[in-house]
């Protein structure tokens, strides 16, 4: 049996070839990101209006201050809306 040592030379040519050409199809290759517009809805809705905003800062100070009263009936009824939600 004969072997023909330059076939096998080819042939790993060949497969370096091959490699050097997947690696460089790899390096051009770049992350993406894309967020849906679902996604970019919810960021905008996450964001404290100022108006909120602005009640949030006069309720706080009422708290500090000692002002802010606690409505009872208001607490009692928004548990019992909450607890009934169909």
């Amino acid at each position: 049996m004969k072997i023909n040592p330059i076939h096998s030379v080819n042939a790993y040519k060949k497969v370096q070839e091959v490699n050097v050409k997947q690696n460089q199809d790899v390096a051009k290759k770049r992350d993406d990101v894309q967020i849906s517009s679902a996604a970019k809805q919810m960021q905008q809705s996450t964001q404290v209006s100022v108006d909120r905003q602005e009640k949030i800062e006069k309720l706080k100070a009422q708290i500090e201050q000692g002002e802010y009263k606690v409505n009872p009936n208001e607490v009692a009824r928004k548990f019992y809306d909450f607890w009934n939600e169909k």
